[in-house]
């Protein structure tokens, strides 16, 4: 192997377990947020996210710089006067024209006098006289009585034509009004002129803190300390939030994973019990079986034996029957044996080719104290049934039912329908259960609930009861399944 491939290998290698290891953290970080509950995964993640808040303003995460900056000596400069505003400027030169009610009183204007002539408007004050008495050099009765009264006067000359004098008087008043027209356009100008001279004065302003700002920019310089705040920890609490909703997502997600492996297991680790349980049952139910109870066969072949000499045609029969017994029960209990797995259910009429000269024999053994009876339909030979338990039914209830008593009995195998279900009955009219001498430990009969329990479950039934007439009736109940068909 080259140095290079060598080299990948090694790579190859640390990846594989940098990978496993990471695998191993992650699964142990999500069977602990699994084995922890809600109420506490949300108290934890609110302390994750106040850690964080705190820790991105503390060092390394954040400190302050202390900086020297180069910068210009700051100065304090005069702003600029802004400039006056102009005057308004003012009309013609020469006095406004104004007319007002003259003030009454002892040596005060009384009045105004107007003269018209050819010089034109002529308007001069009247005084009144300190006697109170009428000055001589009034003019006129007319005059007089405007004087007294405190009213305006107009003395026209001899000749004087009135058309002209009040088209002159119009005009006067026309030009009064375009004097008056004039000063007020006069003050709108001045307004206007001021309200330009506030804005030249803001620019000026403004005008004055750039040059300050330039001022500044291009004089001498002056160092400056500043303090500045270095922050790279902001990344924490957006991290902090990421990594609780990750937790949550795995903890929601993970939980039923979990929840589904140990459901798994746990229905694995059942099944193999099962199976381990029921390999057990059948091994034991082949075993006993596989005996073929030898002391039956033994006692067989010695009736065989005497009947040879005594009675040859019987003891031909019997011979027979033992021959068909043994070729029906062995093939049973291979078959049993090899399909315990699966139960090894067969038909009922299975069973009843070994039932049938089991009791062929014994009744050559027993003669009259045994009277046997097979009462099966013919539409209940093809029904599902298990094996090797009729046989065993049967042979308790001789064993310890009918051969223990002096006169023997009656014994009775029955299939028959009941509420749905198959049900076969094994019924004698010896002893009793458990009354023999010879009672068993019954093993027997627990062996065979045990294993309908595995079959069938709750459906499956053993059931011990008196016979009506004497003795004992078992009976065995399992859901009825025919060969050719479906349940019924």
């Amino acid at each position: 192997m080259s140095l290079d491939a060598a080299r990948r290998q090694r790579m190859i290698e640390r990846g594989q377990a940098l990978s496993q290891a990471f695998l191993r953290a992650f699964h142990r970080y999500a069977n602990w947020l699994v084995g922890i509950s809600w109420k506490r995964f949300i108290v934890l993640a609110v302390a994750l996210l106040v850690s964080s808040a705190i820790l991105q303003e503390l060092p390394p995460f954040s400190w302050r710089v202390t900086e020297t900056v180069e910068g210009a000596a700051r100065r304090t400069p005069t702003p600029p006067v802004p400039p006056e505003p102009s005057k308004a400027p003012v009309g013609p030169r020469g006095p406004a024209i104004k007319i007002e009610r003259p003030a009454s009183g002892a040596g005060k204007t009384e009045g105004l006098d107007i003269s018209i002539d050819q010089r034109g408007i002529r308007i001069t004050p009247r005084t009144a006289p300190a006697s109170g008495a009428a000055s001589a050099a009034a003019s006129g009765s007319a005059a007089s009585a405007a004087s007294a009264a405190g009213s305006i006067s107009i003395s026209l000359p001899p000749g004087m034509d009135k058309e002209a004098v009040r088209e002159a008087v119009q005009e006067a008043r026309q030009a009064i009004e375009d004097a008056i027209a004039s000063q007020r356009e006069a003050t709108e100008t001045a307004t206007e002129v001021a309200r330009e001279a506030q804005q030249a004065a803001r620019e000026a302003e403004q005008a004055a803190r750039d040059a300050i700002t330039d001022a500044a920019l291009t004089g001498p310089t002056a160092r400056i300390k500043r303090i500045r705040k270095v922050r790279w920890g902001d990344f924490l609490t957006d991290l902090s939030l990421l990594w609780i909703l990750a937790s949550a997502i795995i903890k929601a997600t993970y939980k039923g994973r979990v929840q589904a492996e140990v459901k798994a297991a746990q229905a694995t680790e059942t099944a193999e019990a099962e199976s381990l349980k029921r390999q057990v049952v059948e091994a034991r139910m082949a075993a006993m079986q596989a005996q073929v109870e030898p002391h039956f066969l033994f006692n067989t072949l010695a009736s065989i034996d005497h009947l040879i000499e005594t009675d040859p045609a019987r003891a031909s029969q019997m011979q027979k029957n033992l021959i068909a017994l043994l070729r029906a029960s062995m093939p049973t209990m291979r078959e049993a044996t090899s399909d315990g797995a699966n139960g090894g259910v067969r038909d009922l009429s299975r069973e009843l080719q070994v039932i049938r000269p089991y009791l062929e024999i014994l009744k050559v053994r027993m003669e009259e104290r045994l009277n046997a009876h097979i009462e099966v339909p013919d539409g209940l030979l093809s029904a599902e049934f298990p094996p090797m338990m009729l046989q065993t039914l049967v042979e308790n209830a001789i064993k310890h039912g009918l051969e223990p008593k002096a006169d023997g009995g009656q014994l009775t195998v029955r299939a028959e329908i009941v509420h749905g279900k198959l049900q076969v009955s094994v019924a004698d009219t010896g002893l009793g259960f458990g009354r023999a001498a010879t009672a068993g430990t019954g093993v027997g009969l627990a062996n065979i609930r045990e294993r309908l329990q595995l079959l069938y479950g709750v459906k499956g039934a053993l059931t011990v009861a008196e016979n009506p007439g004497g003795g004992t009736r078992v009976a065995i109940t399992v859901p009825y399944r025919s060969l050719g068909g479906d349940a019924a």
